[in-house]
């Protein structure tokens, strides 16, 4: 269901999940990811790290079978996950993301994938921030933007970031204001154009619900022949595989 031409995207709303579901969600991680969630302060940000690794295994087996369980990940360099393929198989390449109330998951085969979702109730000083990550052009387009659509606009183009630097794995090491978006094109923009290929990436945004705001970034050699199928991801599939 994944191929070189093929992306799968899921989208998990904390909402959806039920009191009896969190057993079941925590039965699909692994023993790591299990012990890693017992350490979060809030409740809510452990349970919303279990539902984006929950996600990120069901999609897994959805797509290629197996057991959630198998799947393994080694961490790059910048301390990006990596998943673990047997010799011989697809390349699969997988990224998840979590905010308040809402995980994600994007899978594909061969090309790097980046996906970052946002919740759209967050405070922050917009344009303070802007002015530290944002490239002129992003900064000038979000002065230009009414007021009630700040954190939104702003938002858009963090998640659309975000999403690429996810893609590429540099982390913390790419800076944010050397590359630039337009929301009409969604293309990206390099300051430099010997680092990147901008007809190298497809990128699309979403809005999951009303509170968040979700962005893909996949690197392409013909973007306009990538194929993603987005849609909520599927409880009862997920409850039905913890029953296994």
């Amino acid at each position: 269901m994944v191929t070189p031409d093929r992306a799968a995207l899921w989208w998990l709303s904390l909402d959806r999940i039920g009191e009896d579901d969190w057993g079941l969600l925590e039965s699909l991680v692994s023993e790591d990811e299990f012990t890693r969630s017992e350490r979060f302060h809030f409740e809510r940000d452990r349970e919303v790290y279990i539902a984006a690794h929950a996600a990120c295994r069901g999609l897994l087996s959805y797509c290629m079978g197996g057991s959630p369980k198998d799947w393994r990940f080694s961490v790059e360099e910048h301390g990006k996950p990596e998943l673990i393929c047997p010799p011989g198989g697809p390349k699969l390449r997988v990224n998840i993301s979590h905010t308040r109330g809402l995980a994600a998951v994007a899978l594909t085969v061969d090309h790097d994938i980046g996906v970052d979702v946002e919740w759209l109730q967050r405070s922050t000083e917009t344009d303070k921030l802007a002015e530290r990550v944002f490239a002129p052009r992003e900064r000038r387009t979000l002065a230009a933007a009414p007021e009630p659509r700040k954190i939104e606009t702003f938002l858009t183009f963090w998640t659309l970031k975000e999403a690429y630097v996810k893609a590429i794995g540099k982390g913390l090491s790419q800076p944010l204001d050397a590359f630039s978006f337009d929301l009409d094109s969604l293309r990206i923009h390099f300051d430099d154009r010997l680092v990147d290929d901008p007809s190298k990436w497809y990128f699309e945004r979403y809005s999951p619900g009303p509170e968040h705001l979700m962005a893909l970034a996949v690197r392409h050699p013909q973007p306009a022949h990538l194929v993603v199928d987005t849609m909520p991801a599927p409880l009862a599939y997920l409850r039905d595989l913890a029953n296994l």
